[in-house]
């Protein structure tokens, strides 16, 4: 053999072992971006479940740790969440009260990690019911959202409730955490009444800090805000057309605050 020959095989071998390494490079990368778009869908779905049996307290530990720059949460038009004590107050002291049901299902994620593996976007819708008994004479500040019966001798609220969900994720430690928190609530409606009606005198709602009524049927507000939203969250009304919002992130190399 020629030393041309010689010299055109060993090129050729070392081409071939070239492509062979970025293939596998390529089937690693593939293989570790998979990887993490399950662990961040099962983040969430874990954060679902602990906050469906009111044990939200478990979801603290699920966030960025203290100190990291950027963290953000955001539920109403009330005002935002900036630093890790306020957007993990949110968290603590939910109450368990007898009668209580939410029931708060996530559907058609679109999660994007980013190309460089050190954070991700997603977006989810939710369907669900919220349900709970309340003193009559608290129930009279918010005629609006009862049923006409009483059970046990309290009033009864029973709502569908519909919501989008927009969320950020930071791989810290190898692992991922909520670093950028959103939920835009679309329409909410009593078990007796439709979404339409009620969303057109239902629209002032969704300014309000209201988070939950506790144990004793009165209403627990908002943990004060950090600073006010942006911009506002449009819910459903049959006087407004819906938008496109949030959108659902497409593929991308590095972090982009698309939902501030």
């Amino acid at each position: 053999m020629s030393n041309t020959a010689v010299t055109a095989s060993v090129e050729d071998l070392v081409a071939e072992v070239t492509r062979l390494r970025e293939q596998v490079e390529a089937a690693h990368a593939l293989a570790q971006r998979a990887e993490d778009r399950g662990r961040v869908e099962n983040l969430f779905n874990r954060y679902m479940y602990l906050h469906n049996a009111f044990e939200d307290e478990q979801i603290i530990p699920l966030w960025v740790k203290e100190g990291t720059e950027g963290i953000r949460a955001r539920y109403t038009n009330a005002g935002q969440y900036t630093t890790w004590q306020s957007v993990t107050d949110y968290h603590r002291g939910r109450p368990h009260p007898e009668g209580k049901l939410i029931l708060h299902a996530t559907n058609t994620p679109v999660i994007e990690v980013a190309g460089d593996g050190k954070t991700a976007t997603g977006v989810w819708m939710m369907a669900g019911t919220e349900s709970g008994l309340t003193d009559p004479q608290v129930a009279e500040a918010f005629p609006d959202m009862y049923s006409p019966e009483e059970v046990l001798g309290k009033k009864v609220w029973a709502h569908w409730v519909w919501c989008k969900y927009a969320i950020d994720f930071l791989k810290q430690d190898g692992e991922w955490k909520f670093w950028k928190f959103r939920c835009y609530e679309l329409a909410r409606a009593p078990f007796e009444e439709n979404w339409v009606a009620f969303g057109l005198k239902n629209q002032g709602a969704f300014d309000l800090d209201l988070m939950y009524f506790g144990d004793d049927g009165k209403p627990v507000f908002m943990p004060e805000a950090d600073e006010p939203v942006p911009s506002t969250n449009h819910p459903y009304s049959p006087e407004t057309t819906q938008k496109l919002e949030p959108a659902p992130p497409v593929a991308h190399q590095t972090f982009s605050d698309n939902y501030a």
